[in-house]
């Protein structure tokens, strides 16, 4: 069990499969091999095609089991036939280290570029570099890095200004492409609207809130991103949000603004969905933001109720705030020892 002062960084893959158990189950195996290394979240989507592994330790074992992953993804999926909701440019379509504890964004990039070039070379895998690993100011955007997504790779990679950073400038035949970097803490997080809510609502209401705005004018919340898409196992639209500057953007804010835009285009906000885990922080401000405090698990109670995170399955905080899952997964395998 790493001590407190050792360095504790997470991954947060996210993976071009959300059909195949088998595979993700492979997945999660090749992760959790790794000594020191521990699965602390694995969300599935169907609709989107896509999985997101949330995975932490000592940065060594975290990028080892991340090669891992992609070793995997060689052996099981094949771009050419993939087909889903969530825009892609390949099998482990991005792949962020974020800075947990004792450790500098700055240390965690420079770690980020030796695996990448170890896994461009291994897997014949162009690799980009975004965030605070990008090369070029041009490529510290995920969108515009995945702009064209995996069908549009070809013309892509012979375009000069968008060679990859490592591996080769041809598209890896089921692979695709990859892109990798070291960022703060990302809350990905979807907005749940009602089934009459069409497709182009949901974009004009990303649209609305995201910090780009949309059709000429700036939105509302710098720091947001946001798209609107329809998940058929869901059976109704939603803002997919990242929000990628989590210490200045309100949780709380951003869902009543939405909840308030909705129903003056006559449709409604039934909930929303966190994917993977986020830091105990982020759910308490939000119950502070609604303007509660009244303790640690009150205020998570609150947050849940506030952000109707139980609208389309249970939610349990205490295996979704990153804090808790790793202090858990930790005390495991420190009794298997």
């Amino acid at each position: 069990m790493p001590t407190s002062d050792a360095p504790l960084i997470e991954c947060v893959a996210n993976v071009s499969e959300g059909r195949k158990l088998s595979v993700l189950d492979r997945m999660s195996r090749a992760i959790n091999e790794v000594e020191h290394c521990h699965l602390l979240h694995r969300d599935v989507g169907h609709g989107a095609h896509r999985t997101v592994f949330t995975f932490a330790g000592p940065p060594e074992a975290v990028y080892e089991a991340a090669f891992h992953l992609y070793r995997v993804a060689e052996e099981d999926i094949d771009m050419r036939q993939h087909r889903g909701a969530h825009p892609r440019s390949g099998a482990v379509d991005v792949c962020p280290f974020v800075p947990v504890a004792n450790i500098s964004l700055e240390e965690v990039a420079a770690g980020t570029r030796e695996l990448a070039n170890r896994i461009g070379e291994r897997f014949g895998l162009p690799v980009y570099l975004y965030e605070s690993s990008a090369s070029k100011p041009h490529r510290s955007s995920l969108a515009a890095v995945r702009r064209g997504e995996y069908e549009g790779l070809t013309e892509k990679l012979s375009h000069p200004d968008w060679q990859p950073d490592f591996g080769p400038a041809l598209p890896h035949p089921s692979l695709g492409a990859t892109i990798m970097g070291a960022r703060p803490f990302l809350i990905a997080w979807n907005i749940n609207l009602a089934p009459e809510a069409t497709l182009a609502q949901a974009k004009q209401l990303a649209a609305r809130l995201r910090g780009s705005g949309g059709g000429g004018r700036p939105g509302l919340f710098p720091g947001l991103r946001a798209i609107g898409w329809y998940i058929e196992e869901y059976g109704c639209c939603q803002i997919s949000c990242n929000v990628v500057d989590a210490e200045r953007v309100s949780l709380t804010r951003v869902y009543l603004t939405a909840t308030n835009l909705a129903a003056e285009m006559g449709i409604s906000v039934t909930g929303s969905e966190l994917i993977g885990l986020v830091p105990a922080r982020h759910l308490r401000a939000a119950a502070r933001n609604f303007c509660f405090s009244g303790g640690y698990e009150a205020e998570m109670e609150t947050a849940v109720t506030v952000l109707g995170l139980n609208d389309l399955i249970p939610f349990n905080w205490r295996e979704r705030v990153l804090e808790e899952v790793y202090r858990a997964a930790a005390q495991r395998a420190h009794r298997n020892q």
